[in-house]
């Protein structure tokens, strides 16, 4: 009888010590989720955040005229993006569009899957550089030792497996990376890439 007891206080114990866990794991994306609609709704306020950095405003000097350069104002783009919402990506928007050139897609995907799934690395596994949610899935959770890694990885894995493959658009990735979404993820990746235009 004693022996059953115990057994019964300790399945009561397992069966509270999962409902701590699935409340935090619940209120935890409450939170990441009412941030991104905090963010949503503050982009649609914020019109002008995507076209201050689409020229240099320096000019170079030709013989007796001035002639107005357009320079490649992404990586400022990025990092106007990023500093905004104080993100470790700040200092990886060059890489971010070096290597968005050299896998041949749209440098703003990255930065845009990276606030959709982690509202710009805020709501990450501890320790693993994963900003994009790439082969987090059930209990995996792929690690990166540094976000140099994981945008080179992430990067040629769109590339490899999605663009390649034909899927092209946000809604079409959407199918394959979280086919589970109901459609606010292609929503949110779209309203990002709208975003660093």
């Amino acid at each position: 009888m004693l022996k059953k007891l115990r057994l019964y206080f300790f399945v009561f114990g397992c069966l509270i010590l999962a409902n701590i866990f699935l409340a935090y794991r619940l209120y935890r994306n409450y939170e990441k989720n009412k941030n991104i609609d905090h963010i949503l709704t503050e982009i649609s306020q914020t019109k002008e955040l995507a076209s201050q950095f689409n020229y240099s405003s320096s000019g170079k000097a030709v013989g007796t005229t001035t002639e107005l350069t357009v320079g490649d104002s992404r990586a400022a783009n990025l990092k106007i993006f990023f500093r905004k919402y104080n993100s470790d990506l700040y200092d990886y928007a060059d890489l971010i569009v070096q290597t968005s050139d050299k896998y041949t897609f749209d440098y703003r995907l990255l930065p845009a899957i990276a606030m959709q799934e982690s509202n710009l690395c805020k709501y990450i596994p501890d320790n693993s550089h994963n900003c994009w949610g790439w082969g987090i899935y059930g209990d995996t959770v792929t690690k990166f030792d540094s976000y140099d890694e994981a945008i080179t990885t992430v990067a040629e894995g769109i590339k490899k497996h999605y663009i390649d493959k034909g899927l092209v658009t946000a809604s079409m990735i959407m199918s394959k990376y979280t086919p589970s979404s109901n459609g606010s993820w292609a929503h949110g990746v779209n309203t990002f890439l709208r975003v660093l235009e």
